[in-house]
């Protein structure tokens, strides 16, 4: 079974083009909307939520998990590897990000070497993106911005609403001057603002889909790897966990996705 996990609904815009490209594997989809989001929160924190996210998608049958969360992956993938997948449960096991795969494809797409990259405070912390562009391409310029208030206003379902596109542009502002004709959405939750992030930056910046992208490299990775996808499941089985209000979830997830889901089952995490 492929385990997806994200701090909320996010991981969704992951979710959908996976299953849309590979339709026929089990999926389970875990989204940590009671401590969302995990943009603001200290490394230590993030780690500890993705260790016990990780323990649960194991748990419940997951022998492939995506962090489909970008906070996630760039403070916590490692070190979640480092701590589950060493010893007998290294062929067993894979725990993958979507980081790397994304700062590939925009060192492919950049014409002018100039890239910029919006995320959460971690992430942008974090300096990931700059570091994984550079070890590729060490003349590109990446030009970083955080994003706080993004994440709650998907979360809240209010990011189609004035004040959201208002803070959208002010954030974006910085961006605009710098040239950049290639984006990174550092955080699986923007491509559901991806309309107004295009319409704001324009038709010579390409916008990225971490989503789309993170399908493809899947792909190409269960075709190299037999010995991994042969232990997953096929039977077309999506199962669907959240650490608060599952309603929600399932609305929120028909709504931007056009899924038909059943409800999800609430759990409670650590």
């Amino acid at each position: 079974m492929i385990g997806i996990f994200d701090s909320g609904y996010g991981g969704l815009t992951v979710f959908k083009p996976i299953i849309e490209l590979l339709p026929e594997y089990d999926y389970i989809y875990l989204g940590d909307s009671a401590r969302a989001p995990y943009g603001g929160r200290s490394g230590e924190v993030i780690k500890k939520f993705s260790e016990e996210a990780v323990e649960f998608l194991f748990k419940h049958g997951a022998n492939l998990i995506i962090f489909a969360c970008n906070t996630a992956s760039s403070l916590a993938l490692r070190h979640v590897q480092e701590k589950y997948l060493k010893g007998p449960n290294e062929r067993e096991r894979k725990i993958l990000g979507v980081l790397i795969p994304v700062a590939e494809e925009a060192v492919k797409t950049t014409k002018n070497g100039h890239i910029g990259v919006i995320g959460t405070k971690a992430t942008i912390q974090s300096k990931v993106y700059e570091t994984e562009i550079h070890k590729l391409k060490p003349h590109i310029k990446v030009f970083q911005q955080a994003c706080p208030l993004l994440v709650p206003f998907i979360e809240e379902n209010w990011h189609k609403k004035p004040e959201a596109n208002s803070i959208l542009k002010k954030y974006l502002l910085p961006l605009k001057s710098t040239h950049i004709d290639t984006l990174i959405p550092g955080c699986t939750h923007y491509p559901l603002m991806i309309g107004q992030i295009e319409k704001y930056m324009g038709k010579k910046t390409k916008i990225l889909h971490s989503g789309e992208i993170t399908a493809g490299k899947l792909k190409e990775y269960l075709e190299r790897h037999p010995e991994i996808d042969s232990k997953l499941a096929k039977n077309k089985n999506r199962t669907f966990f959240t650490t608060d209000n599952p309603r929600r979830f399932k609305e929120f997830t028909e709504q931007h996705f056009g899924m038909k889901i059943k409800m999800p089952a609430q759990i409670e995490l650590g």
